[in-house]
């Protein structure tokens, strides 16, 4: 490791160093060769007492992270600060919810809550207790790891290290039953910022609408970006957005990975508060992999056609840090509350132990599992409040319910507001007096519940003490000036609204009527509000505008079959050849990226409107101007380009070859289209007029 930093860093690169927190190449530390001590009964383990493994290798398993792993890794870590690397990232924080049977997870248990260990398997008190316990000690870990090396940097160095969390969403983790510190993480000063890992893997996790099951990528990708983005707002935190153009999955067909991939970039540009991005976690299994081909008679490389697109996507994503920032037709964010605490729901005593048993992570095929699991994998609960809003054209946002105790502005976003305790809990009292106070100056709350989930019988601070409720909602509506049980309904609290429909929020995934009895009260809120600016009106796509760029996916399953059409004067980013056309038609099920080209200024100065490949040194020259490119070796690229006059020539400088090549020139758009092959070794591209 310490070598190839060094080589790293004589090439120009700032590193990072990027390692399991949860798992990883450990053997030394688990065989005791570290300090003497066998440490397998760190291992995480299910109530069969065996040991959850990462992938197919027994001597990889999820760790419990204990104070001695804690110092373990801080030692393994130090060797990279002692090497020079600038930062360092601790991945996936994971815990899995059939976890917690370990020895050692039963001493800390006893430490934490002063008890003897309970199977978390037999109660729903056990097992959100031991969820909520999981969580605290990756915070406890993290915050030990980060603190103790930033210090060590600071007094041997005299620099400062950072540390980032490269993690899945809070929305994936409750889905595939993991428990990780999530919104907690922000209650460490010792972190910097995060990774949000999003990716066709994650969000092509089936879910059920209108009673369907299937893959809606689109949809839960933008609910799953949208959650990671609560992590930095309002901080001076920073996020990526990963993408991944392929998956852990290696049987899906390029064709597949294409269209899933050009998906979630588009569901992560429709969160313009954000602007950096993972453009590829894995480059040697985008660019050298092989995988099925469509016919299924072998395996094939990566298609040249996508190659290209990919690298235009990729540099384009360079330029997202836009401030003119619009949405095209309804403007109305929803925000739907999810809290921390789904996690440690996601286990039931009832739950057969062929579905307890099974871990899922992506990349084992859900369909033979059997209905009891992916009724559980659907995770409903959820996805009834936010899919019948955004299939309505709705930019609804996941809102961290944590965070509503954290930051006393932090609901001044939102005028209307979904929330359901069934599937989750409020860790603390206070954020129902937040709540109130933003309802009370104008802000509409949307609760869908009936009372039926059982978790509203764990030890938590709503049953005890003195005054006691049956759920926190009866504590919330209290605090809201309503009855313990309000009627159904619209009730006026202050300037705002409270609804309560007396509703599973499960049934309106399931069930059609449901979903539009939930529509409804959204909109009757929304009326009683009479403010134009929170007018509900549904449409069937979403339309972005970030500076020049243009972007829309047009939503199926919706309120019309209708594809929408723009007009203009754009270049499509998602064609290798960078086309410029005045009119797209997108149909339901469809997305797309282009550049207005309308939004460049007025310069005789050449504009670099895409390209796939890295752009510098654009300058002007006596006869003309010139530019390097640089990319992935023998990959084709493009590149567009605005400039005042149609050029007379165009030549290619590659390493010692020199040579013209054809260009297109298009008069409408006063642009030139330029074709080339990639080099790592800088590619020139000189114009003459």
């Amino acid at each position: 490791m310490p070598e190839r930093i060094r080589e790293f860093k004589e090439r120009g690169y700032i590193v990072h160093l990027m390692t399991g927190v949860s798992w990883g190449q450990y053997q030394e530390y688990l065989n005791g060769e570290v300090d003497g001590r066998n440490h397998w009964d760190e291992a995480q383990r299910n109530k069969y007492n065996n040991n959850i493994i990462h992938g197919t290798s027994e001597d990889i398993p999820y760790m419990v992270p204990t104070v001695a792993y804690s110092d373990f890794l801080t030692e393994k870590i130090r060797v990279a600060v002692d090497s020079g690397v600038e930062a360092i990232h601790l991945e996936e924080p994971e815990f899995w919810v059939e976890g917690g049977y370990s020895d050692s997870f039963k001493r800390e248990w006893e430490i934490y809550y002063k008890e003897p260990w309970m199977p978390p398997h037999e109660t729903v008190d056990a097992q959100y207790r031991a969820s909520k316990l999981k969580a605290y000690l990756y915070t406890r870990c993290l915050d030990r790891l980060c603190g103790t090396l930033k210090e060590y940097a600071k007094v041997t160095y005299h620099r400062d290290l950072r540390f980032y969390v490269p993690t899945h969403s809070l929305i994936n983790y409750t889905q595939w039953r993991i428990v990780s510190p999530e919104s907690r993480l922000l209650d460490l000063p010792t972190i910097d910022g995060y990774i949000a890992q999003v990716w066709t893997g994650t969000s092509r996790t089936p879910n059920v609408y209108q009673g369907v099951r299937k893959e809606r990528t689109f949809e839960t990708a933008f609910l799953e970006y949208g959650i990671m983005q609560e992590l930095v707002r309002g901080t001076d935190r920073r996020m990526w957005f990963l993408h991944d153009p392929i998956e852990d999955d290696p049987l899906h067909t390029w064709k597949d990975y294409r269209e899933n991939y050009l998906k979630t970039v588009i569901a992560s540009l429709l969160h313009p508060a954000v602007s950096r991005y993972e453009v590829a976690p894995w480059p040697n299994r985008i660019f050298n992999g092989q995988y099925p081909k469509e016919d299924g008679t072998g395996k094939e490389t990566i298609p040249l056609d996508y190659a290209t697109t990919l690298l235009t996507i990729m540099h384009t994503l360079g330029n997202m840090d836009q401030s003119d920032i619009s949405w095209q037709g309804n403007q109305t964010a929803i925000g739907v509350l999810l809290a921390d605490s789904a996690m440690f729901q996601r286990n039931h005593p009832e739950l057969s132990d062929e579905v307890t048993s099974f871990k899922y992570d992506g990349t084992i095929g859900e369909s033979a599992q059997g209905e009891e699991f992916m009724e559980l994998l659907d995770w409903s609960p959820f996805y009834g409040l936010a899919l019948p809003l955004l299939k309505h054209g709705f930019p609804v946002r996941p809102v961290q319910l944590d965070n509503v105790r954290r930051y006393s502005s932090y609901l001044d976003d939102y005028r209307l507001l979904v929330l359901s305790y069934e599937f989750m809990k409020p860790e603390y009292p206070d954020i129902h007096n937040a709540i109130a106070q933003w309802v009370r100056g104008g802000g509409a709350l949307i609760y869908v519940g009936d009372e039926s989930d059982d978790f509203h019988k764990v030890r938590e601070w709503w049953n005890t003490g003195k005054r006691k409720y049956h759920s926190p909602a009866e504590h919330l509506f209290e605090s809201l000036g309503l009855d313990l049980k309000p009627e159904e309904g619209i009730h006026r609290v202050g300037k705002g609204v409270a609804a309560n429909l007396h509703l599973h929020p499960k049934q309106c995934a399931l069930y059609k009527r449901d979903a539009d009895a939930f529509r409804e009260i959204v909109a009757k809120a929304a009326e009683v509000l009479d403010d134009p600016a929170v007018a509900a009106q549904a449409q069937n796509y979403l339309l972005l505008r970030r500076g020049p760029y243009v972007i829309v996916s047009v939503l199926d399953e919706s309120v019309s079959e209708q594809p929408l059409e723009i007009s203009g004067l754009y270049v499509d980013l998602f064609d290798p050849n960078l086309p410029v056309i005045e009119k797209a038609v997108i149909y339901p099920g469809k997305n797309g990226l282009w550049f207005d080209l309308h939004r460049l200024p007025a310069t005789t100065s050449p504009q670099l409107i895409a390209a796939s490949s890295r752009i510098e040194l654009l300058q002007e020259t006596s006869n003309g101007f010139s530019l390097d490119a640089t990319g992935p070796e023998n990959v084709k690229a493009a590149a567009r380009i605005r400039c005042k006059q149609k050029p007379a020539k165009v030549n290619i400088a590659n390493g010692t070859a020199f040579h013209a090549t054809e260009f297109e020139w298009d008069a409408r758009s006063r642009s030139v289209l330029i074709r080339y092959t990639n080099s790592p070794d800088r590619v020139t591209i000189t114009i003459e007029w």
